[in-house]
C-alpha cells in the first residue's frame, strides 16, 4: 500500500558487490528448469510423472486409466513430457510404452511428493 511500510523489503538499496559477483554467472544454471517445473505445474502430467516413478514403465492406456481419462489425453500429456526430455517412450508391438528420461526426473518428483505431503 502507498506510504506504508512494508516489512519483506530492505529499507535502502545496497548489495553485497562480492556476492553479486560470483552469482551472476552461477544463476545462468537455472536458464531452463522454470520450462522443467511449467510442464509439471500441471496435476495431470505430475500425476503422469509420479506413476512412472512408482512403475518403471507404462503403457499409453495404462497411463490413461490411472489419470482417469482417454488415450488422447494421455497421449497428448506424454508427448509434451517427452519432448520437454522428462519421458521417454519405446514401442513394443502395437503398444507405446513410456519411462522417466533419468533419475531426476524420479528425483524432482519424489521431493515434490515428499513437500506437498508435509504441507497437508
Amino acid at each position: 500500500m502507498p506510504g506504508q511500510a512494508r516489512d519483506d523489503v530492505c529499507e535502502i538499496q545496497c548489495f553485497d558487490e562480492s556476492k553479486v559477483q560470483r552469482l551472476k554467472p552461477a544463476v545462468r544454471d537455472a536458464d531452463g528448469v522454470a520450462k522443467i517445473f511449467k510442464a509439471l505445474a500441471d496435476d495431470t502430467r505430475a500425476k503422469i510423472i509420479y506413476a512412472l516413478a512408482l512403475e518403471e514403465e507404462l503403457c499409453v492406456c495404462d497411463v490413461a486409466a490411472v489419470i482417469g481419462g482417454t488415450t488422447a489425453t494421455a497421449s497428448h500429456h506424454l508427448r509434451l513430457l517427452r519432448n520437454m526430455g522428462l519421458a521417454k517412450y519405446r514401442k513394443e508391438g502395437k503398444l507405446v510404452f513410456y519411462s522417466l528420461d533419468d533419475e531426476h526426473v524420479r528425483h524432482l518428483i519424489m521431493a515434490g511428493v515428499e513437500h506437498a505431503r508435509e504441507l497437508s
